[in-house]
């Protein structure tokens, strides 16, 4: 058995997630330094730093798992690196949007989940509730879901990972406790992400307020300084956030914590 769970850090929200038999690609986004993304509304932003590695450089995963349909999470480069038949967890919106170009999307309603079993081991994906922006203004954002990520071997959790997605901070969230239990380890999307002069991503205090509201085993902070419309630096998180937090440096490769058998 394979019993090693990681997650390489490539850039902004794009990961990838190595859970014993599966591998699983998050928020994929490979364009350079320079290159511009499309946000809606004919607003674009510019990437200030190259991700990690390429498409080409990454092992085949099982699955791409999109938070959303937005330019910096599935951006130009990916869509062209990225095969057609490559199945794509993501949000309903983001999967009647995708459909024609990606026949394996599967849309996700909240608190649905899929799984993958191989070899005695089972990799279960949960969608989870998110809000992109306050108040009415959410409605003109895409569709939102965090995740959570269980693996199994033979009926026993390993390891249960949640991945915020560009939520911003709500009360409503705890909920993700108190039904999925313990959570081993959560990638936040922060960045402090502001369109029009409104807040769409945590910044370091709404990131700090759900650490505290999820109490995760560790922090991996991701998400927070790879295009010019993030506005709060990581810097904003970690003075209210030191203890159980392990920053990500591009390209590093960690290993999330295991529940002893």
């Amino acid at each position: 058995m394979t019993s090693q769970a990681t997650v390489t850090f490539i850039g902004n929200a794009t990961t990838l997630l190595r859970l014993g038999e599966f591998t699983l690609l998050t928020d994929p986004a490979f364009g350079h330094a320079g290159s511009r993304v499309h946000l809606g509304y004919g607003m674009w932003t510019r990437r200030l730093t190259d991700p990690a590695m390429t498409y080409a450089d990454l092992p085949t995963p099982d699955a791409v798992l999109l938070s959303h349909l937005h330019g910096d999470h599935f951006d130009r480069a990916a869509r062209r690196t990225v095969p057609r038949d490559l199945p794509i967890l993501t949000t309903p919106q983001a999967g009647r949007r995708l459909r024609r170009n990606w026949p394996g999307v599967r849309g996700l309603p909240v608190w649905d989940a899929h799984e993958w079993r191989r070899g005695g081991q089972t990799l279960r994906v949960t969608a989870l509730p998110g809000r992109h922006g306050p108040g009415l203004f959410d409605r003109l954002l895409p569709d939102v879901m965090g995740s959570l990520i269980e693996w199994e071997q033979d009926g026993e959790p390993l390891t249960r990972l949640y991945i915020t997605g560009d939520t911003l901070y709500r009360p409503f969230l705890g909920e993700i406790r108190e039904r999925c239990g313990e959570i081993d380890a959560m990638l936040l999307h922060l960045g402090g992400t502001r369109i029009l002069g409104l807040l769409v991503t945590m910044d370091g205090r709404q990131g700090a307020a759900l650490t505290r509201l999820i109490q995760p085993r560790v922090a991996l902070p991701i998400h927070y300084d790879d295009y010019r419309v993030m506005k709060s630096p990581l810097s904003d998180y970690l003075v209210r956030c030191r203890e159980g937090v392990h920053p990500l440096v591009r390209g590093e490769t960690y290993d999330v914590p295991l529940r002893v058998r």
